[in-house]
Protein backbone atom coordinates (compact mmCIF):
# COMPACT_ATOMS: atom_id res chain seq x y z
CA UNK A 1 0.00 0.00 0.00
CA UNK A 2 1.35 2.90 -1.29
CA UNK A 3 1.46 6.75 1.01
CA UNK A 4 -0.59 8.09 3.33
CA UNK A 5 -4.13 6.00 1.62
CA UNK A 6 -6.14 6.24 4.64
CA UNK A 7 -5.86 8.65 7.62
CA UNK A 8 -8.14 6.97 9.51
CA UNK A 9 -6.16 3.34 9.21
CA UNK A 10 -4.05 5.31 12.12
CA UNK A 11 -6.65 6.79 13.97
CA UNK A 12 -5.67 4.13 17.11
CA UNK A 13 -1.86 5.22 16.98
CA UNK A 14 -0.76 6.08 20.73
CA UNK A 15 3.02 5.70 19.59
CA UNK A 16 4.87 6.44 16.55
CA UNK A 17 8.16 4.21 16.48
CA UNK A 18 10.86 5.63 13.93
CA UNK A 19 14.22 4.02 12.41
CA UNK A 20 17.30 6.78 12.03
CA UNK A 21 19.43 7.05 9.51
CA UNK A 22 18.39 6.96 6.33
CA UNK A 23 14.86 7.10 7.69
CA UNK A 24 14.14 10.14 10.04
CA UNK A 25 16.79 12.20 7.41
CA UNK A 26 16.57 11.54 3.93
CA UNK A 27 19.62 8.89 2.48
CA UNK A 28 20.40 11.22 -0.46
CA UNK A 29 22.65 12.85 2.36
CA UNK A 30 24.82 10.32 2.61
CA UNK A 31 25.67 10.72 6.28
CA UNK A 32 25.67 6.65 6.30
CA UNK A 33 28.09 5.93 3.62
CA UNK A 34 30.30 8.31 5.80
CA UNK A 35 29.42 5.37 8.82
CA UNK A 36 30.09 2.70 6.22
CA UNK A 37 33.27 3.82 4.92
CA UNK A 38 34.36 4.38 8.51
CA UNK A 39 33.35 0.62 9.17
CA UNK A 40 35.27 -0.93 6.59
CA UNK A 41 38.87 1.18 8.15
CA UNK A 42 38.01 -0.31 11.59
CA UNK A 43 37.94 -4.08 10.36
CA UNK A 44 40.76 -3.50 7.98
CA UNK A 45 42.91 -1.62 11.64
CA UNK A 46 41.44 -4.44 13.61
CA UNK A 47 41.86 -8.06 11.61
CA UNK A 48 44.80 -6.53 9.42
CA UNK A 49 43.46 -6.99 6.32
CA UNK A 50 43.48 -5.15 2.85
CA UNK A 51 40.36 -2.72 1.54
CA UNK A 52 39.09 -5.44 -0.50
CA UNK A 53 38.65 -8.13 2.52
CA UNK A 54 37.31 -6.16 4.68
CA UNK A 55 34.74 -4.45 2.30
CA UNK A 56 33.72 -8.37 2.11
CA UNK A 57 33.70 -9.37 5.38
CA UNK A 58 31.65 -5.94 6.49
CA UNK A 59 28.63 -7.12 4.15
CA UNK A 60 28.96 -10.84 4.78
CA UNK A 61 28.69 -10.00 8.89
CA UNK A 62 25.86 -7.28 7.75
CA UNK A 63 24.20 -10.15 6.16
CA UNK A 64 24.68 -12.70 8.64
CA UNK A 65 24.12 -10.92 11.94
CA UNK A 66 22.22 -8.02 11.26
CA UNK A 67 25.03 -5.57 12.14
CA UNK A 68 28.68 -6.22 11.02
CA UNK A 69 29.47 -5.46 14.29
CA UNK A 70 27.90 -8.32 15.53
CA UNK A 71 29.97 -10.47 13.53
CA UNK A 72 32.87 -8.46 14.76
CA UNK A 73 31.79 -9.15 18.76
CA UNK A 74 30.93 -13.21 17.75
CA UNK A 75 34.03 -13.83 15.13
CA UNK A 76 36.81 -11.43 16.59
CA UNK A 77 35.86 -10.65 19.89
CA UNK A 78 35.16 -6.90 18.63
CA UNK A 79 34.84 -4.39 21.91
CA UNK A 80 31.39 -2.88 20.63
CA UNK A 81 32.31 0.57 22.68
CA UNK A 82 35.38 1.00 20.67
CA UNK A 83 33.59 -0.16 17.34
CA UNK A 84 30.69 2.54 17.89
CA UNK A 85 33.08 4.90 18.74
CA UNK A 86 35.07 4.78 15.91
CA UNK A 87 32.39 4.67 13.28
CA UNK A 88 30.25 7.33 13.96
CA UNK A 89 33.48 9.39 14.10
CA UNK A 90 31.73 11.28 11.39
CA UNK A 91 30.97 15.02 9.92
CA UNK A 92 27.14 16.17 10.36
CA UNK A 93 26.42 18.97 8.37
CA UNK A 94 25.40 17.29 5.34
CA UNK A 95 22.09 17.02 7.46
CA UNK A 96 20.45 20.41 7.26
CA UNK A 97 17.89 21.46 9.39
CA UNK A 98 14.20 20.58 9.10
CA UNK A 99 12.09 23.34 10.86
CA UNK A 100 8.88 21.28 8.69
CA UNK A 101 9.99 17.95 9.73
CA UNK A 102 9.93 19.32 13.36
CA UNK A 103 6.40 21.14 13.14
CA UNK A 104 5.23 18.46 11.51
CA UNK A 105 6.55 16.02 14.35
CA UNK A 106 5.05 18.29 17.04
CA UNK A 107 1.07 18.37 15.85
CA UNK A 108 1.57 14.51 15.27
CA UNK A 109 -0.38 12.90 17.56
CA UNK A 110 1.31 10.30 20.44
CA UNK A 111 4.70 9.90 21.75
CA UNK A 112 7.65 9.70 19.05
CA UNK A 113 10.53 7.20 20.04
CA UNK A 114 13.45 6.38 17.66
CA UNK A 115 14.93 2.77 17.55
CA UNK A 116 18.21 2.25 15.70
CA UNK A 117 20.99 -0.05 15.70
CA UNK A 118 22.94 3.18 16.31
CA UNK A 119 24.36 4.39 19.54
CA UNK A 120 21.77 7.41 21.41
CA UNK A 121 24.82 9.77 20.97
CA UNK A 122 24.77 9.13 16.61
CA UNK A 123 21.06 9.86 17.73
CA UNK A 124 21.45 13.10 19.25
CA UNK A 125 23.74 14.21 16.82
CA UNK A 126 21.53 13.69 13.77
CA UNK A 127 18.28 15.14 15.93
CA UNK A 128 20.66 17.96 17.05
CA UNK A 129 21.26 18.80 13.29
CA UNK A 130 17.88 18.89 12.25
CA UNK A 131 16.30 20.32 15.31
CA UNK A 132 13.76 17.66 16.41
CA UNK A 133 15.57 16.20 19.19
CA UNK A 134 12.54 18.35 21.11
CA UNK A 135 10.09 16.49 19.87
CA UNK A 136 11.77 13.10 20.56
CA UNK A 137 10.58 11.43 23.46
CA UNK A 138 13.53 9.00 23.82
CA UNK A 139 15.83 6.78 21.80
CA UNK A 140 16.84 2.49 22.20
CA UNK A 141 19.49 2.03 20.69
CA UNK A 142 21.96 -0.74 20.43
CA UNK A 143 23.24 -0.69 23.76
CA UNK A 144 20.24 -0.82 25.40
CA UNK A 145 19.67 -3.86 23.14
CA UNK A 146 22.78 -5.33 24.45
CA UNK A 147 24.19 -5.26 20.92
CA UNK A 148 21.52 -7.56 19.69
CA UNK A 149 20.11 -5.62 15.94
CA UNK A 150 17.19 -5.64 14.21
CA UNK A 151 15.36 -7.46 13.18
CA UNK A 152 16.48 -9.96 15.85
CA UNK A 153 12.90 -10.26 17.71
CA UNK A 154 14.29 -9.80 21.33
CA UNK A 155 15.01 -6.12 20.91
CA UNK A 156 11.29 -5.26 20.42
CA UNK A 157 10.21 -6.89 23.10
CA UNK A 158 12.87 -4.73 25.62
CA UNK A 159 11.92 -1.58 23.51
CA UNK A 160 8.41 -1.76 24.26
CA UNK A 161 8.46 -2.76 27.65
CA UNK A 162 11.44 0.37 27.94
CA UNK A 163 8.87 2.53 27.34
CA UNK A 164 5.45 1.01 28.25
CA UNK A 165 4.67 0.57 24.29
CA UNK A 166 1.13 -0.97 23.24
CA UNK A 167 2.35 -2.44 19.90
CA UNK A 168 -1.64 -2.61 18.45
CA UNK A 169 -1.44 0.86 18.97
CA UNK A 170 2.02 1.70 17.66
CA UNK A 171 3.46 2.46 13.90
CA UNK A 172 7.38 1.29 13.05
CA UNK A 173 9.08 3.10 10.22
CA UNK A 174 12.24 1.86 8.38
CA UNK A 175 14.10 2.09 5.50
CA UNK A 176 15.65 -1.97 5.94
CA UNK A 177 12.14 -3.69 5.00
CA UNK A 178 12.93 -6.84 6.98
CA UNK A 179 13.13 -5.08 9.93
CA UNK A 180 9.58 -4.19 9.98
CA UNK A 181 8.83 -8.05 9.99
CA UNK A 182 8.39 -8.84 13.98
CA UNK A 183 6.96 -5.09 14.36
CA UNK A 184 4.48 -6.49 12.01
CA UNK A 185 3.44 -9.67 14.24
CA UNK A 186 3.91 -7.98 17.23
CA UNK A 187 0.31 -6.34 15.43
CA UNK A 188 2.38 -2.84 15.43
CA UNK A 189 1.21 -0.60 11.94
CA UNK A 190 4.54 -0.63 9.87
CA UNK A 191 5.78 1.55 6.78
CA UNK A 192 8.72 1.00 4.69
CA UNK A 193 10.75 4.18 3.54
CA UNK A 194 11.37 3.30 -0.36
CA UNK A 195 15.18 3.06 -0.64
CA UNK A 196 17.21 1.89 -3.92
CA UNK A 197 19.46 -0.33 -2.01
CA UNK A 198 19.51 -3.71 -2.12
CA UNK A 199 19.42 -4.97 1.58
CA UNK A 200 16.73 -2.37 2.55
CA UNK A 201 13.92 -3.80 -0.55
CA UNK A 202 14.46 -7.14 0.99
CA UNK A 203 11.05 -8.13 2.08
CA UNK A 204 9.78 -5.16 0.88
CA UNK A 205 7.15 -7.15 -1.00
CA UNK A 206 5.92 -9.22 2.05
CA UNK A 207 2.69 -8.41 3.73
CA UNK A 208 4.17 -7.38 6.91
CA UNK A 209 4.95 -3.75 5.00
CA UNK A 210 1.70 -2.32 5.17
CA UNK A 211 2.91 1.44 3.88
CA UNK A 212 5.46 2.53 1.52
CA UNK A 213 6.40 6.13 1.35
CA UNK A 214 9.33 8.10 -0.73
CA UNK A 215 10.08 10.28 2.42
CA UNK A 216 8.98 10.56 5.76
CA UNK A 217 8.95 14.38 6.19
CA UNK A 218 6.91 14.95 3.35
CA UNK A 219 4.47 12.11 4.31
CA UNK A 220 4.12 13.42 8.13
CA UNK A 221 3.87 17.30 6.35
CA UNK A 222 0.81 15.31 4.65
CA UNK A 223 -0.09 13.58 7.26
CA UNK A 224 -1.05 16.56 9.84
CA UNK A 225 -2.23 18.53 7.24
CA UNK A 226 -5.05 16.12 6.13
CA UNK A 227 -3.90 15.98 3.07
CA UNK A 228 -6.32 12.39 1.72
Amino acid sequence: MDGLTNRSEFDHVETWIFDLDNTLYPARFNLFDQVDLRIGQFIAEALEVDHDEARRVQKQYFRAHGTTLRGLMDHHGVDPADFLEFVHDIDYRPIPPNAALARALGRLPGRKIIFTNGTTDHADCVMERLGVAHRIEGVFDIVDADYVPKPEPGPYDTMLARFGIDPRRAVMVEDIARNLAPAAALGMTTVWVRTTSQWGQEGSGEDYVHHIIDDLADWLIAFVDGAP
